[in-house]
């Protein structure tokens, strides 16, 4: 349960309509965030038809100020935060309207009417990343990342017990990181697995894959041969 995994935490969390989730919110001080990329995909699955192709337009325009904020490299910073407030909070509330003006003209089991659905009962949850550019827009890249954990599943049937689990957790949690980052794995777990009894127990966030870095290469005798 989502409850058991993050306990007493506090902070934002960003997932879909899953009701699921909301004991999250519930039991502790934190907010739900939603995902712009499920309210997205509503429209998309409506099809090729004017209101649709409006709301995925202005949708599109969200991104593109993220993209802006990666390029300067500003991203979960107040400059960013002042770009969705400048850029993003006109455009999402140009969405809600569309959304409220196809809910009156689409019925309930429509996929217009669907879609305009979830963009309205999830405002308040969407709205939220409007101020705080901490949160992200979607949850794509935990989603993401998770796709490879459905892909294998028939491969972690077979872990014998549940401390077996557990480190292959971690060692997928560790790859996922990797790659994301665009470290090698092999080469990150080759060298972290040969240090990892050389190091201080304060030195151990170094060798996170966020902070660590590749070992310089030994200098060969043919180097220096002209």
């Amino acid at each position: 349960m989502p409850l058991d995994l993050l306990g007493k935490s506090t902070g934002a969390f960003l997932c879909d309509d899953y009701r699921g989730y909301d004991p999250l919110e519930k039991k502790g001080k934190r907010r739900r965030s939603g995902c712009l990329a499920h309210a997205r995909r509503k429209y998309f699955e409506a099809g090729d038809v004017p209101e649709a192709t409006d709301a995925l337009e202005l949708i599109t325009c969200m991104y593109l100020v993220e993209h802006e904020a990666e390029r300067r490299a500003i991203v979960g910073t107040a400059e960013h935060l002042a770009l969705r407030r400048e850029y993003t909070r006109p455009l999402f509330v140009a969405l809600l309207r569309l959304a409220r003006d196809l809910r009156r003209a689409h019925g309930p089991k429509t996929l217009l009417g669907r879609a305009a659905t979830y963009t309205w009962k999830n405002m308040l949850y969407l709205g939220r990343a409007m101020r705080d550019a901490r949160i992200p827009l979607d949850n794509n890249r935990a989603e993401n990342a998770l796709r490879i954990v459905a892909l294998g599943r028939k491969n972690f049937m077979f872990v014998q017990s549940e401390e077996a689990g557990k480190e292959l957790a971690l060692l997928y949690s560790l790859v996922v990181s990797c790659t994301r980052l665009g470290v090698n794995p092999v080469d990150y777990l080759t060298d972290v697995l040969d240090r990892i009894d050389k190091t201080a127990d304060d030195g151990m966030r170094e060798l996170l894959p966020d902070r660590w870095k590749s070992p310089p290469k030994p200098t060969l005798a043919t180097d220096f041969v002209a």
